[in-house]
């Protein structure tokens, strides 16, 4: 089959495996491991907990754990630590990376995206990719940078969620509801003046509300302080028409910090 496709085929399936989240080249030939005679023995079991009679382990509520961890962060290092320790979320299985924030924690800003993508697991940073660099020539605009020493230019980006969902898919309801309490903690330990909130799941995390084209350009409330939902960059990327409102709500924002 492979030698049945032009180069322009080759680079289309290429891309597809990458976009589909294919992208390490792990062996030259497959391995069938069903024929291989060694085979690593299965890890022993745990031995049984010593329970009395008629009782049963007490199930693990992965949202309430999330809240005595975040709770217990005293500083954003600590915060770190504790979302790197946290077990209950599949995501970091298949992640290569803890996407925890970047910019100055000090920023009067704190910008919220959604998850990392392809470029931000493999930097550990987030809004690296094209999307990112989209968002630092915006911010630049209105003489912002996420790297600025000043806290008053500076701006401080997280994520909803730390680790790179499959395939870049949108974050499922389940995993939202145990980050979202690391999130809120986050937001109380970086004690911004002002939220920016990018595209929808960012707004439906924070705001509990849909619909960033009808929510973009006006302030709302987020976890007790302004907040502004802004469209997403990589939406900006696929609809350039829209960087219009996106100008006008950069505006807006930096009229409210001069104010």
């Amino acid at each position: 089959m492979l030698d049945e496709m032009d180069p322009h085929a080759a680079r289309a399936a290429l891309e597809w495996l990458v976009e589909m989240g294919c992208d390490e080249a792990i062996g030259d030939h497959p391995v069938n491991r069903f024929a291989l005679v060694e085979r690593a023995a299965p890890p022993a079991a745990p031995p049984p907990l010593s329970l009395a009679p008629g009782d049963a382990p007490a199930p693990v509520d992965p949202v309430t754990e999330a809240e005595t961890m975040a709770a217990r962060a005293g500083t954003l290092e600590e915060l770190r630590a504790a979302l790197d320790a946290y077990p209950h979320c599949d995501l970091r299985r298949g992640a290569k990376s803890l996407v925890f924030s970047d910019g100055n924690p000090a920023a009067r800003v704190m910008i919220i995206g959604e998850a990392p993508g392809r470029e931000e697991d493999r930097a550990g940073r987030p809004f690296v990719g094209q999307a990112g660099q989209l968002l630092d020539r915006m911010l630049a605009a209105i003489g912002l940078a996420r790297d600025h020493a000043d806290p008053s230019r500076a701006v401080y980006i997280t994520n909803i969620l730390p680790w790179r969902p499959p395939s870049n898919r949108d974050p499922a309801p389940d995993e939202v509801a145990m980050m979202l309490p690391f999130l809120r903690r986050h937001v109380e330990l970086a004690n911004p003046d002002l939220l920016v909130l990018t595209g929808n799941h960012a707004c439906n995390a924070v705001l509990g509300q849909r619909g960033i084209t009808r929510l973009r350009g006006s302030w709302t409330d987020g976890f007790g302080r302004p907040a502004l939902p802004l469209l997403h960059p990589a939406y900006l990327l696929r609809q350039p028409h829209a960087k219009r409102d996106t100008w006008a709500d950069l505006l807006d924002l930096a009229a409210r910090l001069e104010g």
